[in-house]
């Protein structure tokens, strides 16, 4: 007999290959990382890999406090109220007819002073700003908020 004519027993499984991970046919040996040294730094290597895939705002821990009540207002600067006539309303409907609030706005309209405006406006919104109130009414407009 020679070795070469050995062959497994009837029904025998094959044996597990060393590539095939954790799913090994339950041979705890074949699995990464409980070869020593070499298997401790494979891990590592993996988380590396692992948390640079990961980068991404959702995978990042939060820092910090979060307001889950805040409601977001559309900002209006002044320069764009030049759009509309002289003596016309200016209103949050108006305002989203020009396109200058997009969606809905629960914490309503707020307006901004940067620019100028040239023209006599009735400007009604949520919140304003003194400089911003400041620039209408030297325009000769007004401001409701």
């Amino acid at each position: 007999m020679k070795l070469t004519d050995l062959r497994p027993a009837k029904g025998a499984k094959p044996r597990a290959s060393a590539s095939a991970g954790a799913k090994a046919q339950g041979s705890e040996d074949l699995r990464q990382g409980e070869q020593g040294a070499q298997g401790a730094q494979r891990r590592r290597d993996q988380a590396w890999i692992r948390r640079r895939a990961d980068a991404s705002p959702e995978a990042a821990p939060k820092r910090g406090f979060v307001n889950v009540f805040r409601e977001e207002m559309a900002i209006v600067n002044v320069k764009e109220l030049n759009r509309f006539k002289a003596g016309s309303v200016v209103d949050a409907e108006a305002l989203r007819r020009e396109g200058l609030v997009k969606g809905s706005c629960p914490g309503g309209v707020k307006l901004l002073g940067n620019g100028e405006v040239t023209r006599k406006l009735n400007v009604k919104v949520d919140r304003a700003s003194k400089a911003a109130v400041g620039k209408v009414v030297a325009a000769g407009g007004t401001v409701e908020v």
